[in-house]
This record gives structure tokens, sequence and C-alpha cells, in this order.
């Protein structure tokens, strides 16, 4: 009811500024203009929303995976904390606007560099996220992990990785939100189909609410990918 509340105030808001400013249709239509070009086009968003969606999928699994597991083997090992973590910090300082053109260049317009984009940008949030709610463990059980003498290895699985899980959510709340934002990037800077190249398209046609039917379509994607965290999130950590 609230998020149907909000979306009713937001298209309000939209329209007004319309109403308010009398815009050119070309700069800025109104809802009902976009929402017609999204009926009208429905065919053409759906088949380039699917190659979106296959590698903003794709690549949300993999930088997720590696991710978890880039962070249990830091919490395991004071060796790669040594080693990794620096590489980690200035990977995530390099633009993902001046990494993108080069993928693309080494792996084609096809699916493996937009893949490989997403993949990039929610990797760091997820690590560090999960590698801190790891090394973030409550006193009590430090210590009774020290009275028993319990191997690292136990130690991770037994508590770290249980007490962890509320940062782990965190970083997956942040990984839906960058990853749409990377795929668009990655569809932007070379491709030939998805919801990016279409907005491209749209743009350089004049089509300008065929370009906001376009993006309706990710900020539903992305709106769904949070809804289905946060209910993973309540079901799986305890209040």
């Amino acid at each position: 009811m609230r998020a149907m509340l909000a979306l009713g105030f937001a298209l309000a808001l939209w329209q007004g500024v319309v109403w308010a400013t009398a815009v050119p249709a070309f700069i800025l239509p109104g809802p009902a203009r976009v929402l017609n070009a999204l009926w009208s086009n429905a065919a053409l968003l759906w088949e380039h929303a699917q190659f979106t969606a296959v590698n903003l999928l794709t690549g949300m699994v993999a930088g997720i995976a590696l991710g978890v597991a880039t962070a249990l083997n830091l919490a395991l090992s004071p060796g790669a904390r040594l080693l990794l973590r620096p590489m980690l910090i200035f990977a995530q300082a390099v633009p993902i606007f001046a990494l993108a053109p080069v993928l693309t260049l080494w792996l084609g317009y096809g699916a493996a560099s937009k893949t490989v984009i997403v993949m990039l940008v929610i990797y760091f949030p997820v690590t560090s996220a999960y590698f801190d709610g790891l090394m973030r463990l409550p006193a009590p059980l430090d210590d009774l992990a020290q009275q028993m003498q319990a191997p690292p290895l136990r130690r991770l699985l037994f508590l770290q990785v249980p007490n962890a899980r509320p940062a782990l959510f965190s970083g997956l709340r942040l990984a839906v939100v960058y990853a749409p934002f990377a795929v668009i990037i990655g569809e932007w800077v070379g491709s030939s189909r998805g919801l990016g190249y279409l907005m491209l398209m749209a743009n350089g046609r004049g089509q300008t609410d065929l370009m906001f039917a376009a993006l309706m379509v990710l900020a539903a994607k992305s709106l769904i990918l949070f809804w289905l965290v946060e209910k993973l999130a309540k079901d799986r950590v305890p209040a």
C-alpha cells in the first residue's frame, strides 16, 4: 500500500513539473506519454529487457559468489588480509567508466563484457561488508572460542559466519542498487542489445518517451531485486 502511494505521489509530482514548466515533450514527456510508449513498444522493450536481465543476474551471481569466497578467505587467513586487501582497495579506486571500454575491447560487444562489469562493480561492496561482519565477532563468543581452543576453520564456520549474516545482506542491498547501473554502463559503452542500447538509440532519434519507458523497466527490475533481498533478509536474519 505504501509503495502504491509513493508511486502515485511520484507520478503526480512528475506531471505537475511538466505542467508547471511547460517543457517540450521531447525534453521531458509526461507520465501518460511514457506509459503509452511503454504499452506501444512492449514487445521491443521485452526483447531488450531479457538481454539486460541475463547479464544483470549472471554478473550478480558471479560477483556475490566471488565476494563471499574472498571475504571468507580474508577472515580465515592473516596472510590473505596482508596481501589482498590493498589490492582490493586499489582495484575499487579505478572508475568503472575507465574499465568498461577496456573490458569491451577484450571481451567483445556481447554478454561477457557486461557480465564482468556487473561482477566487478558489486564484488567490492559484498566483500567489504561481509568481511567486516565476519571480523566483528561479539566478545562473549570470541572468549568462548578462545577457551575452547577452537580451530580457525571451526571458529569461522560455527561462530563468525552465522554472526555475519546481517552484514552479508547489507552488502547484497548495495549490490542490487549498483548492479543495474553497472549493466547499463556496459551497454552504453558497446552493445547491440539491451535496455542501455535502446535508451541510446531512442535518445539519438528524439524518442524521449521510449527512453523513459526503458528507464522505467530498468527501475522496476531494481525494485524487484531490492524487494527480494529484503524478503530474504527477513526470512534468514532473526529480528
